[in-house]
């Protein structure tokens, strides 16, 4: 039989640079409100991360961890994004080029990288600051050589990696900058092309292997009728962004709830995510976690997934956890 092909996928490494380092407490810092921000700290303590800070040693573990593989990929979110604003800021830039600096020093040319919604920015969870930023676009592409469609041929597998804030701009574009809205417009425009194009190319035969990091993007690319015609050949569809299964069972829950859009940006985002969520199931989703996971069970670690080139068997996905250190940063 065919001999299995490795691949490694991380995602959510949210490493800080010196910069980020530098700007403990920047979520709190974004909340004006004072019962806001006590109820982001009692969330951050025990259940999400009590230091978001403090978990580059992940990456070192990681490093060490990883088999050897015909594969590694990066599912997005390099940095901490503390300014809000992705790239465009210099202490995120600065941290996701060490992250993904290291990763190629240690992976070379078998490296595949995603973009994520810290890569372009997003609004803080509750301060309603920041926004997607074009600069941030042009940074990721040009001074950090990100792909926004990369793909992967493997046999009769094809290896896709898509930007679910474009693919998913209907839900993040209204916090981006108006003057800047006709230009992500575009840049949506011929990325959903693109992927069109890929999926009209698959042969009957072949079976596709998705990387998204946010799955708010998925019944976006549903619509798509390229995508839509070929749904039965998609074997998974690999996600980040959510951090812990923790999450992601109370999405499948919640799956179908109505849209909110009176109680703030960032429930206005995961309610229109959730409303939609009942179309993940049709991609076959896995979720990577995050390196960290989250403070409650401490549940980080990262994936492998065997691949048959002449899928006669199908795709084995594996977790791997990695120990979690809970002490704070020095």
């Amino acid at each position: 039989m065919t001999a299995r092909r490795t691949v490694l996928v991380l995602s959510d490494p949210h490493y800080a640079g010196p910069i980020e380092q530098g700007r403990p407490g920047h979520e709190a810092k974004a909340v004006s409100n004072p019962v806001l921000r006590r109820l982001l700290g009692a969330y951050r303590r025990h259940i999400w991360l009590r230091d978001p800070l403090a978990h580059n040693h992940l990456l070192d573990r990681f490093l060490a961890a990883a088999p050897p593989a015909d594969l590694v990929v990066g599912n997005g979110d390099y940095s901490c994004d503390t300014a809000f604003v992705g790239l465009l800021d210099d202490g995120a830039f600065e941290s996701a080029a060490i992250c993904i600096g290291r990763l190629r020093d240690r992976f070379g040319a078998a490296l595949r990288l995603t973009y994520g919604d810290h890569e372009l920015g997003k609004y803080s969870l509750f301060g309603g600051q920041g926004g997607m930023r074009l600069g941030s676009w042009r940074r990721a592409g040009a001074e950090l050589g990100l792909e926004p469609c990369w793909q992967q041929t493997m046999g009769r597998h094809v290896l896709l990696g898509v930007v679910s804030s474009l693919v998913a701009l209907p839900v993040y574009g209204p916090e981006g900058l108006p003057d800047e809205a006709p230009e992500w417009a575009r840049l949506r425009r011929e990325h959903l092309a693109e992927i069109a194009s890929v999926f009209d190319r698959l042969q009957a035969d072949q079976r596709l292997i998705l990387f998204c990091h946010d799955p708010t993007a998925l019944p976006y690319l549903q619509a798509e009728a390229a995508v839509r015609r070929k749904l039965p050949q998609i074997e998974a569809t690999i996600v980040g962004h959510l951090h812990t299964p923790l999450v992601l069972w109370p999405s499948r829950l919640l799956a179908g709830m109505p849209r909110i859009g009176f109680l703030g940006n960032a429930v206005r985002r995961f309610s229109t995510a959730l409303n939609q969520a009942r179309h993940w199931r049709t991609f076959r989703m896995r979720l990577c976690p995050s390196l960290a996971g989250c403070q409650l069970r401490r549940d980080g670690g990262f994936l492998s997934l065997a691949i048959d080139p002449s899928a006669a068997r199908p795709t084995a996905i594996r977790f791997h956890p990695l120990p979690w250190d809970p002490a704070p940063r020095p």
